[in-house]
């Protein structure tokens, strides 16, 4: 074997080298006998796509999913909660926030006094919002079991 500057000038026999020692010493030998190599010529062709059988147009375009009987159907989602008392109290420092900022002659107050106000209704609003987020677990669920999907 003769070695070049960067390695073996023959790499293809190089490894048939190493593969014909490590075949000798019984590495990768399965307790059976192994069958004999069928000559490149004698091989069966390919039976299909990737030796399922089948060809390319039969597995690409052979069923049409729209024909199937069977299809999934959702459950039904479950209602929306009814909104309490404090989401329209959110909601109404959220509209006269905006109304205030938009169009502030519409309440008859200058900008002067309407721009703060208008800041400060939808500041209370996003406050109020944020305290109304629950913090824990939701009913029924145990906190030590992690994730569930």
């Amino acid at each position: 074997m003769s070695r070049g500057k960067d390695g073996p000038e023959d790499v293809d026999a190089t490894f048939a080298e190493i593969v014909a020692d490590l075949r000798a010493e019984g590495v990768g030998l399965l307790d059976e006998e192994p069958e004999p190599a069928e000559p490149e010529e004698k091989k069966a062709p390919d039976r299909g796509w990737r030796g399922g059988g089948a060809e390319w147009d039969a597995t690409m375009f052979g069923d049409d999913p729209a024909d199937d009987n069977e299809h999934y159907v959702p459950p039904e989602p479950p209602p929306l909660p009814r909104p309490r008392k404090g989401a329209f109290i959110v909601l109404l420092f959220f509209v006269i926030g905006l109304v205030l900022l938009i169009w502030p002659n519409v309440l008859g107050l200058g900008t002067t006094l309407a721009t703060p106000l208008g800041i400060l209704s939808l500041a209370t609003a996003i406050a109020l919002l944020l305290l109304r987020v629950r913090q824990g677990p939701p009913d029924g669920a145990d906190p030590t079991t992690g994730a569930q999907v």
